[in-house]
């Protein structure tokens, strides 16, 4: 009990290092000029914000949000009857661990190894002439819908593994229960189940969704220039143009909304609870 005190500080200091002070830096240069030789220079102008409301940030905001959203969807989809199903398993242990082996490698490996599958004379295509199903292969690369595929990939993990600690909380002598009383299945789902379930849903949805509108790196290599996302153009901003001041404000205002979306779904899932 007396070293809790102290591991405290600990923590308020690390946070305060590596989180708000750093926060603290990109928003104080986000109100700051370019400058070519120090980055950053005065004076404060609130130019750096105007520019967000310009036609081509908002293109790709939307596109962003739009492709997060959609990711998010597809990796609930797939992901809840899975763990439903991996929880019933009695090879449960083995299949969490295959799960978790992908995470041994590095993403962005696993990023180009998509490339092998989704090229135009790559393994997707080949099976699929195979089997007659298409008579010429399809420009599968470089495109939104190979970003998608990526994004649905590497951040299927993170919507498992949360939906499935909730899931092995849940007391399954409640659905036997329920039947015997003459509940259907549907029901017993959306009555019992999906309500028992629900925060592991918000976490694996928080835990995709954010990270889908802020990776840079999945449609550089999936999406070239044709598939351009918010992390893509803070990291242009920031390496390529070298305006801080504007990748400083983009930043800022994708912070906001990352935070806004966590409040909205921590009230939701608050009601869905009470």
């Amino acid at each position: 009990m007396k070293n809790r005190p102290f591991s405290l500080y600990i923590i308020y200091i690390w946070l305060g290092l590596f989180c708000f002070l750093p926060l603290g830096l990109v928003f104080i240069a986000s109100f700051l000029s370019k400058d070519s030789i120090y980055l950053v220079s005065l004076p404060f102008t609130l130019d750096n914000y105007k520019a967000l409301i310009s036609p081509l940030f908002l293109n790709v905001f939307f596109r962003s949000l739009t492709l997060a959203i959609i990711t998010t969807f597809l990796c609930l989809l797939l992901a809840y009857p899975f763990s439903y199903l991996l929880i019933r398993s009695k090879h449960q242990s083995i299949l969490i661990l295959l799960i978790i082996i992908p995470f041994w490698t590095s993403s962005l490996i696993r990023t180009y190894s998509l490339m092998a599958i989704l090229k135009f004379r790559g393994l997707l295509n080949a099976v699929l002439l195979k089997f007659h199903i298409i008579d010429t292969p399809l420009s599968l690369l470089y495109s939104n819908f190979a970003v998608l595929i990526g994004l649905v990939y590497n951040l299927f993990p993170f919507m498992v593994l949360p939906i499935i600690t909730n899931m092995e909380r849940f007391d399954f002598r409640l659905i036997e229960a329920a039947r015997d009383l003459g509940a259907n299945k549907w029901t017993v789902f959306s009555k019992i189940f999906l309500p028992n379930t629900i925060n592991g849903i918000v976490s694996g949805c928080l835990m995709v969704l954010l990270p889908a509108m802020t990776l840079f790196y999945i449609p550089a290599v999936l999406g070239g220039a044709r598939s351009v996302l918010l992390g893509n153009m803070i990291q242009d901003q920031f390496l390529v143009l070298e305006d801080w001041p504007q990748g400083s404000a983009t930043s800022v205002l994708l912070t906001l909304i990352l935070l806004l979306l966590l409040a909205i779904f921590r009230r939701q899932n608050s009601e869905v609870m009470h």
